[in-house]
């Protein structure tokens, strides 16, 4: 089967113009088939504050009202995906930049919660794998936003790196999939305060030994459980990493890697 990364980028990368252009040069220059899934909730945040809506977190996660899915629909989907295609047609890298509502990409319902309404934020159904592997033959790089739909005129705001986990799973039947979470930290560490203290394995015993330890920090873990949920889904690898060295997170001498037992 031919090799497809399926690569995330976020964290403070995509606020940085200099640090997200050497990574989309860096990107554009995988000669196999690619897709990028990018998020960018620090720039609709300071949206939000120019305009006047107050934001809501829980656990890292936004409450997404009206306002706030108008917001960040405009600059996920808008602002920030179409930046990023032109930088990578600059780089020679013929891309294409979707949401999930565009060829019925990606299907999603609104999150149901028992206690908690996050409002218009969307949990994943399925993936148009048929659209996806026809533009992926044409040579084209597929550029995710993380806005989903309903199938019935509603938007909803998703998670990106759960989109780029349901894509690598979706697609892991058609091809060789590795997936990426790549941001500003140099892997999975040991001190969230130390970047030198990489863990360069992981795998699912040592993963329960390091939470009862205390030793992931709390923001990694949601990205964890995804790599090893993509991994059992028939994604062949997951590598975490800086996105600075997104040559050296292929070739796996840098990052981190989740693994099987």
């Amino acid at each position: 089967m031919d090799k497809l990364y399926v690569i995330k980028i976020g964290g403070n990368i995509i606020d940085d113009e200099a640090k997200l252009a050497s990574f989309l040069e860096s990107f554009a220059a995988i000669e196999e088939k690619k897709i990028l899934v990018h998020g960018g909730g620090k720039l609709a945040t300071r949206m939000a504050e120019k305009l006047g809506v107050e934001q809501q977190l829980v656990d890292g996660r936004r409450i997404t009202d009206a306002e706030t899915l108008k917001i960040v629909t405009m600059v996920y989907a808008g602002f920030i995906n179409k930046n990023v295609v032109a930088h990578l047609q600059a780089n020679n890298c013929n891309a294409i930049g979707l949401c999930g509502a565009d060829a019925d990409v990606i299907l999603a319902h609104k999150r149901k919660h028992p206690v908690l309404d996050y409002g218009f934020v969307g949990d994943v159904d399925a993936i148009n794998t048929d659209i996806i592997r026809t533009l992926l033959d044409k040579n084209i790089t597929l550029v995710f936003a993380p806005i989903t739909h309903d199938q019935q005129g509603q938007l909803l705001n998703t998670n990106a790196d759960t989109i780029a986990q349901e894509i690598a799973k979706a697609l892991s039947h058609l091809y060789s999939v590795e997936l990426v979470y790549s941001f500003e930290k140099s892997g999975v560490l040991m001190d969230a305060e130390d970047d030198s203290t990489v863990i360069p394995q992981i795998n699912p015993s040592f993963y329960q030994q390091l939470k009862t330890r205390n030793k992931i920090f709390a923001g990694m873990i949601p990205k964890l459980d995804n790599a090893f949920a993509a991994l059992q889904s028939g994604v062949g690898k997951v590598i975490i990493g800086k996105a600075e060295e997104l040559q050296q997170l292929l070739d796996g001498t840098a990052g981190t890697s989740i693994i099987h037992e």
